[in-house]
């Protein structure tokens, strides 16, 4: 197998031959298709994340077919697509797994951070943790939607069921909330940074009721906004933006220290709140809806060898929607 590792923090991933890896019991080798590529990735090649392990094989969104099967896997076989998302493994016994709520797992591993993920011809992963994707739609479609459809689809739980949804930061996962938003029959206020007409318009593409900078207010107050965005001197522009009662939401893994502001933007029952990574249950439940929502993609996609230069551009912002690393 071949694959693009990161063998220090900071630097340019490396173009690697590796021994074939075969699957444990339990587990499934996926031969890879296309692996998207998330902010995330960025995070862990920047050492923005805890506890970083290198080497490491980056890539959490991991769509391909099954070559090999371990002892005792139920219900996938050889040849079926199935996606690989950003929570890779569980511990099944510490308190949150046991109240179903397994995304704040106290020994959890995650896909191409704790081990090894899809920027690669081949991953191995959990097999409960492997999602069947039917033969509907492309591999390069699919991808994004392993986490940053997943994460934006819980983020959007968690916002409550207000019409009025605000997104700050208008990237891959916004791009795809905003079609479920659509087809939930809400209405979405789309916030770019300063004068990024650009995306602007492409959130109005996507039916947006309006979009603008993030330092604008908009023209009604919001029942709930997610931030996308990792500046967290977006917090208290989103909780100047939404209503008395109203929520926001933090989506990302990873943001920058959160500014002071004044209580009285949290007052009136205003909520803050974050979302941490996800729940198998919120895999099967949003990729079930998909082909009912009709959400369509917008992707860039990039040899699995231009890996870091599809991380550069993601940094730059340089794309609309997500990038894509095919094999």
């Amino acid at each position: 197998m071949h694959a693009m590792v990161l063998n220090k923090i900071g630097t340019p991933l490396e173009w690697t031959q590796l021994p074939d890896r075969q699957p444990g019991p339990g587990q499934i080798r996926v031969s890879v298709a296309a692996c998207g590529v998330c902010r995330t990735d960025l995070h862990v090649v920047d050492g923005e994340l805890p506890h970083p392990q290198v080497p490491i094989i980056p890539g959490h969104q991991i769509v391909g077919r099954i070559d090999a099967v371990g002892a005792g896997v139920d219900g996938l076989k050889v040849g079926e697509r199935v996606g690989i998302p950003w929570l890779g493994h569980t511990c099944g016994v510490c308190p949150y797994c046991k109240m179903q709520r397994e995304n704040l797992c106290d020994a959890p591993l995650f896909t191409g951070y704790t081990r090894d993920g899809g920027y690669a011809t081949a991953a191995v992963a959990d097999a409960r943790f492997a999602f069947p994707l039917g033969e509907a739609g492309s591999d390069e479609s699919l991808a994004p939607l392993l986490c940053a459809g997943l994460i934006g689809w819980r983020a959007l739980g968690i916002a409550g069921e207000g019409k009025r949804l605000g997104l700050y930061g208008f990237g891959a996962a916004a791009h795809i909330l905003a079609q479920v938003a659509k087809w939930q029959e809400r209405s979405v206020y789309a916030f770019t940074k300063p004068g990024d007409q650009a995306t602007q318009a492409f959130a109005r593409s996507l039916g947006a009721t309006w979009a603008g900078s993030s330092e604008e207010m908009p023209p009604q107050p919001l029942d709930a906004a997610i931030i996308f965005a990792t500046a967290g001197d977006l917090v208290p522009l989103a909780l100047k933006a939404v209503r008395k009662g109203g929520r926001v939401v933090c989506a990302g893994i990873h943001m920058s220290d959160i500014p002071r502001f004044p209580y009285s933007l949290l007052w009136e029952e205003r909520e803050l709140l974050s979302v941490a990574n996800l729940t198998r249950k919120d895999g099967l439940d949003f990729l079930a809806l998909v082909p009912q929502i009709g959400i369509v993609t917008k992707t860039t996609q990039y040899p699995l060898q231009q890996a870091n230069q599809a991380l550069g551009d993601l940094r730059a912002g340089r794309f609309e929607g997500a990038a894509v690393l095919m094999r």
